[in-house]
């Protein structure tokens, strides 16, 4: 390594950073990338293979976090420095990060970044457990946004997945060492497992992997603040892929939101154009569900925001106390729930405020916790977490709700697994839960657009009892909604439904869309066989019989006979198949009120020589209406039939002005004949239906009024059975979750207990039979019919009358007994008896397991002949 800078004497690296020589350089310093590398046990032969892959003039600042022991000077700054041309500092107080330098945390210390300044912290242990590498990176991730890049090498624990989370969360870059090259994987690994790592690779390929992330052109051009608008015009191609792979529409999230989600997957798979990484989308569903997950990420963790779970415990809690003074099983809906983290805090926060409050009345509380990401739900349902979770939770609450776990971590105590159930949901398409007492919507609203918020406040209105809290995240409010929520403590972002009229037919309820098929009214294709007398019968009256219409009262057209062209004919604009529209003139004000006279007289209506305008000319027309009475399917239609009457001969050949005149006068009097019947007969009909409307107007107002409410009542007990169906499929999957879950369980077990070949028998307090393994048939004459009897009336090979004896004795001192027994068929069994304690420290019987001890015996009988 001669072409290495040589590094200054360890003592001299503290000093040879001129602090105050960078307090005034600030210029250029707010896009300055900064890459944070968390590393343990065994991270040193990482860090010199991602160092001497890092250019010399890569324009990064690097911090490096290790675990170091806090009485030893760390040596860490002069090895690091022979890897490497650039400066290596050991981090001081309010040092200004400059590019192309390397800081390196000193021992017994915490490191912070602000405005590029490190900031040096007293160390803090948490129950023990120190976590510099996730304080950092959490810090880095509020202070760089897309320009934070974290790093996680080899090392034990799971410092640094919380970390990567925030950076994610905040648009930056994630990396870790793939876990087989480490020395120890449990970092890198634990990283993985969270789904926060963008790039698994080997320590030497990741600098890399970082330098084309930031040459990508969403860094490298446009402001890093604003999404490029290429990309905002094509999101819309990108949410149709995420719909169809999904089943789940983000066009009304924010597009900032949605584009930058998208510039960083582009960046990390380096795609430079939007259309380009469509096209990827399409042939990669991996990529696609990766998208998704990187839209759903949540950065949650127990009690965030601290001062608002302490409002919660000793004012909005025992507030709902106060509401209802006889007691009651209150009900939350924490949505979006991610991996359970905020759906246990408010179970534990519900517990200590009922233990300090005391209320006469007794209370439980219900969490129905939804989430869209259902690996999300599955990692919540299992209530295991890592032990860094000791940063958030305090000693006291791990003690009381927590169950140390010996593989490492926590898992969550009974008490509180049970007060939440965890299903998936889609807030925005599934119907809410309702009649609920508080309703937890943090940090969901802030990536929604103003047309989705304003849709899902007044569900919230609706889902809340009156009186019930709504608690959204520190950068969310209600908007223009202050009238259904009143502000119960702005700060910690809690609000009190108010008492409002809310029409519930008003409320944009979300509902699944039809299962495809299921259209109401949908037409089946028309039968396309026809037989040989139709097609006779059609063409006789198309060119031989009469043409007609079959109207109903109303004089639409059900049926048409012959070609009426010439007295028909389609009215302009929107298809209207009535009678009065398609008459022709002539036609269409003679036939006025005719259809309802003739279903009214029951005698046909002739209408003689009518003058029809059609295009060839004026045709003369008689025009038969008559209402039909057989068969019984036609009853209440009317027949309208058109017959040509043939000009006279004496009128083709013209015989002079007089007889013209004469004709003419005769038409116009007919004309006007019909015109006053016809016109008679509106007058009458009119009259007739003037006072049907006045009586009923009457009938229909008052009617009206009961159908409004009624109505009201049925979409409000509509809205509750499908909320309450929602309810049910959640607690349902809930259950299929556990029934899962208690199987393979149960199938573990059974494979533990044959594997061993010890037979066990469990009893009850009353030494009856609980259950049986497989060996111990071989002991005891056993079907499984005999669970629930007791075990002192099965028939036993055992030569040991008072194993019931010594059962009781165990149950009633608790304390386990063993001896060697015989059978009669000259085996040996060394029978252990022991208490049968349940999860909560119950007594519930005893356990009884017999080991073949035969060989022994034989042996040792072998060994006496010998010594005798």
């Amino acid at each position: 390594m001669s072409d290495l800078i040589t590094p200054p004497p360890a003592a001299s690296l503290a000093t040879a950073l001129d602090v105050e020589s960078f307090a005034g350089n600030t210029s250029g310093q707010t896009d300055l990338p900064v890459v944070g590398i968390g590393c343990s046990a065994g991270g040193l032969e990482a860090l010199e293979k991602f160092l001497t892959h890092v250019p010399p003039d890569s324009g990064w600042a690097i911090v490096v976090i290790q675990h170091l022991s806090p009485d030893h000077v760390s040596a860490l700054p002069g090895l690091l420095q022979r890897l490497t041309p650039m400066r290596v500092f050991e981090a001081l107080d309010g040092a200004l990060i400059e590019p192309n330098c390397v800081y390196v945390i000193p021992p017994d210390k915490d490191l912070s970044l602000l405005h590029g300044k490190l900031r040096l912290l007293e160390q803090m242990s948490v129950n023990g457990l120190r976590l510099p590498i996730d304080f950092f990176l959490r810090s880095l991730a509020n202070d760089r946004k897309e320009k934070a890049i974290g790093v996680i090498l080899s090392g034990m624990g799971s410092d640094g997945a919380f970390g990567l989370r925030a950076i994610k969360e905040k648009g930056g870059l994630t990396l870790t060492q793939e876990p087989a090259s480490a020395q120890a994987d449990s970092m890198p690994r634990s990283a993985i497992d969270a789904g926060v790592a963008d790039i698994v690779a080997l320590p030497e390929s990741l600098p890399a992997r970082i330098a084309d992330y930031l040459q990508h052109p969403v860094h490298d051009g446009g402001s890093p603040r604003g999404p490029r608008p290429d990309i905002v015009s094509g999101l819309d191609k990108i949410v149709i892929l995420l719909r169809d792979r999904s089943g789940n529409d983000f066009s009304l999230y924010k597009s900032n939101t949605l584009s930058r989600r998208v510039e960083r997957r582009m960046a990390v798979n380096q795609i430079a154009s939007i259309d380009a990484y469509a096209r990827y989308l399409r042939s990669n569903p991996q990529e696609l569900d990766l998208l998704f997950r990187e839209l759903l990420i949540g950065v949650t963790s127990f009690f965030r925001d601290p001062e608002v779970w302490e409002y919660l415990r000793t004012q909005a809690i025992p507030y709902l106390f106060a509401q209802h003074p006889a007691g009651k099983t209150l009900r939350a809906w924490v949505s979006p729930c991610s991996t359970g983290e905020e759906a246990y805090s408010l179970a534990m926060v519900f517990q200590e405020a009922l233990a300090e409050s005391k209320p006469e009345a007794s209370f439980k509380l219900q969490i129905y916790a939804t989430d869209l990401d259902g690996e999300a739900i599955g990692l919540a349902r299992r209530g295991h977490y890592p032990d860094n979770i000791c940063a958030d939770v305090s000693a006291e609450r791990l003690a009381r709700h927590f169950v140390a776990d010996d593989a490492g971590g926590f898992r969550i105590s009974k008490s509180i697994r049970d007060m939440v159930v965890f299903a998936p949901q889609n807030i925005i398409a599934d119907p809410p839960f309702t009649k609920l007492d508080l309703l937890c919507c943090r940090n969901l609203l802030i990536y929604f657009g103003a047309q989705l918020q304003e849709r899902l406040l007044p569900l919230f209105y609706y889902a809340l009892n009156p009186g019930g809290l709504l608690l959204l995240g520190s950068a969310e409010s209600v908007g223009n909604f202050a009238n259904l929520f009143a502000p119960a403590n702005a700060k910690a972002r809690v609000f009190r439904r108010q008492e409002q009229t809310l029409l519930v037919a008003n409320l944009d309820f979300p509902r699944r869309a039809p299962v495809e098929g299921d259209a109401p009214g949908k037409k089946l294709p028309p039968d396309r066989q026809e037989n040989l007398g139709q097609l006779a019968d059609q063409f006789i009256q198309q060119n031989w019989a009469p043409a007609a219409v079959l109207v109903n009262e109303d004089g639409d057209i059900v049926y048409i006979s012959g070609r009426t062209g010439k007295y028909l004919e389609p009215a302009a604009g929107k298809t209207n198949i009535n009678i009065y529209a398609m008459a022709r003139e002539g036609l269409r004000e003679a036939i006025a009120g005719v259809v309802l006279k003739a279903l009214r007289v029951g005698q046909p209506i002739h209408l003689n020589k009518l003058r029809i305008s059609s295009e060839g000319g004026i045709q003369i027309v008689d025009v038969i209406v008559q209402a039909v009475e057989k068969p019984e399917a036609l009853r209440g239609r009317v027949l309208i039939v058109f017959k040509d009457v043939p000009a006279q001969p004496g009128q083709r050949k013209g015989r002079g002005k007089a007889a013209r005149d004469d004709g003419s006068c005769a038409e116009l009097m007919l004309e006007l004949q019909q015109t006053r019947e016809a016109l008679q007969v509106t007058h009458e009909e009119m009259q007739t239906t003037v006072e049907e409307l006045k009586s009923s107007n009457e009938e229909l107002q008052s009617t009206n009024e009961e159908l409004q409410s009624t109505n009201e009542e049925l979409t409000t007990s509509k809205e509750e059975l499908q909320s309450l169906n929602e309810e049910l499929q959640t607690v349902n999957a809930e259950l299929q979750a556990k029934v899962d879950d208690l199987t393979w369980v149960r199938n573990d077990m059974s494979n533990l207990l044959n594997s061993t070949e010890i037979a066990t028998v469990f009893l009850n307090n009353e030494m009856k039979l609980r259950r049986f393994t497989t060996h111990a048939t071989r002991l005891f004459k056993l079907i499984p019919g005999d669970v629930g009897r007791p075990l002192s009336h099965v028939v036993t090979d055992l030569d040991y009358p008072q194993l019931k004896d010594d059962a009781n004795e165990v149950l009633r001192t608790l304390v386990f007994q063993e001896k060697s027994v015989s059978t009669h068929d000259g085996r040996w069994f060394r029978v252990r008896i022991m208490p049968y304690r349940t999860q909560d420290n119950v007594i519930d019987g005893v356990v009884i397991t017999f080991t073949d001890i035969t060989e022994i015996k034989q042996l040792e009988a072998e060994l006496r002949a010998r010594g005798d």
